[in-house]
């Protein structure tokens, strides 16, 4: 069962029963807000200048067609903030918060609800460390034909694919990497839903250290009241996109535009402290058994992770840093936060190329590094497996916060079905090719997407045939 229609019926058939609640404000004005904290993040935390982010980037809560809103743009390089007047009489702004990145401020009022800190990595200058701990990347020696896969690297870059970086690593060596224009092996760059991704790796950690188990019902404080059946949902039903939470998505199949402001990206650009508004959502299906593509789940999962963390008492805007970053030489992330200092990881967040091929390889070593344990043994097992509720609805296509190379012939990569990836809006993505030990991250401008997609498949169908199969032996 695939077909939208057959998808369809049988989520009406496990309709709990109930009402979407279309969020409230005015979408012109959420469109502000997200296209003052793209334009914000891009310039302060990109380096890129203005007029290029606004032609080229932030399509996702900011549509380049709805653009004929905008009347005047300020940007305050003193504060380091962003003022989007708008056709409704409404200047929204976003301005950079510490360490937390880009953040637009809430209508009605005059600054975030928290505390912006300083987050500074443990870790030596890039420089003073080989790769992958460092940036010191000695020249490759291995088996590859480095010539054939640069060339194949370049076809990344075809015209009007707007792909800003590449890293390809193999047998977790650096073989080649290549920059657009203005960008460097360290420059954070806009990776949209790759984040949920990283969600699940912060998840993992916590229940490698006992915090949770995947199938423990998830301690979320709003639904422990006598009688809420939310409070059977299982982290596990969380991180495969199966928590059955009534939440409005572009990606759902019966989803109609015509019906209001979607929920996906209310959280975004609503203003509001969105792992509440997650939280606080109806049940729609039982756990479990229906699969959908929603930032509700994954604002969950990263709530799981700020309970955890402040009932150590432990810094929730350090952990990242700390517990996962510092230990795989990730230096210059930028995670960025809503107006009440919660991660947003199921969008926003900067992060370089080579910074993900760095999450990718702990995934190939499932899950350890320099013989350190950070993730369960079989995290990798458990977010590259299809999850159930997707099975269910003959989409085999999402594991644990991951994709996979699954489904329809026509729609899979021209990898091996073993892949599985981090996915972003505008074309972003960090593949992992156990069979060939191969990882692959390409990220790139949000107006070039649909071409990113077809250069895409061309770069990873010239690498399959210059990277062998890994060896049974």
């Amino acid at each position: 069962m695939s077909d939208s229609t057959d998808i369809n019926a049988r989520a009406h058939q496990l309709d709990l029963g109930g009402e979407f609640v279309i969020p409230p404000g005015d979408p012109i004005s959420h469109f502000g807000a997200g296209f003052a904290k793209i334009l914000c993040s891009n310039v302060f935390i990109a380096g890129l200048e203005p007029t290029f982010v606004a032609e080229h980037n932030g399509y996702f809560t900011a549509p380049y067609e709805d653009r004929f809103h905008i009347k005047d743009i300020q940007v305050d390089v003193e504060s380091q903030s962003v003022h989007v007047a708008l056709d409704n009489g409404v200047t929204r702004t976003a301005r950079i918060c510490g360490s937390q990145g880009a953040v637009a401020i809430p209508l009605e009022a005059d600054d975030v609800a928290f505390t912006p800190s300083v987050v500074e990595s443990t870790l030596p200058p890039a420089g003073t460390q080989r790769w992958p701990m460092g940036d010191a990347v000695e020249p490759y020696d291995g088996p590859l034909d480095r010539t054939a896969v640069a060339n194949a690297v370049g076809l990344a870059f075809d015209e009007g694919s707007m792909t800003s970086a590449v890293v390809v690593t193999h047998r977790g060596a650096l073989i080649a990497e290549r920059y657009g224009e203005g960008i460097e092996p360290t420059t954070p760059l806009e990776s949209w839903s790759m984040g949920k991704s990283l969600t699940a790796t912060l998840l993992g950690l916590l229940v490698h250290e006992g915090e949770y188990a995947l199938n423990d019902p998830a301690p979320i404080p709003e639904w422990q009241s006598s009688g809420d059946d939310r409070a059977s949902i299982r982290i596990a039903d969380i991180l495969q996109m199966s928590s059955g939470l009534r939440f409005r998505a572009m990606m759902d199949p019966d989803y109609d535009p015509r019906a209001g402001y979607p929920d996906h990206l209310y959280v975004y650009t609503g203003g509001i402290n969105a792992y509440q508004y997650a939280a606080t959502r109806s049940q729609q299906w039982p756990a479990g058994l229906v699969g959908r593509y929603r930032n509700g789940d994954p604002l969950l999962a990263n709530y799981l992770v700020r309970l955890a963390v402040e009932a150590r008492g432990e810094n929730y805007h350090a952990f990242p840093q700390h517990a996962l970053f510092d230990q795989i030489g990730i230096r210059n992330a930028v995670l960025e936060t809503d107006p009440f200092g919660n991660f947003l990881l199921n969008g926003y967040e900067f992060i370089s190329a080579r910074d993900w091929a760095r999450l990718a390889n702990l995934y190939l070593q499932d899950g350890v590094v320099a013989g350190k344990r950070l993730l369960p043994e079989g995290w990798s097992e458990f977010v590259s497996t299809p999850a159930p509720g997707w099975v269910a609805d003959g989409r085999p296509i999402y594991g644990g916060f991951f994709w996979l190379n699954r489904g329809p012939a026509t729609t899979r990569m021209p990898i091996p079905e073993d892949a599985y990836f981090m996915a972003g809006a505008g074309g972003q993505k960090t593949i992992i090719v156990p069979s060939h030990d191969l990882v692959v991250v390409r990220i790139g401008h949000f107006s070039g997407a649909a071409k990113a997609e077809i250069s895409l498949r061309h770069m990873l169908k010239a690498l399959m045939e210059s990277v062998p199969e890994r060896s049974a032996t």
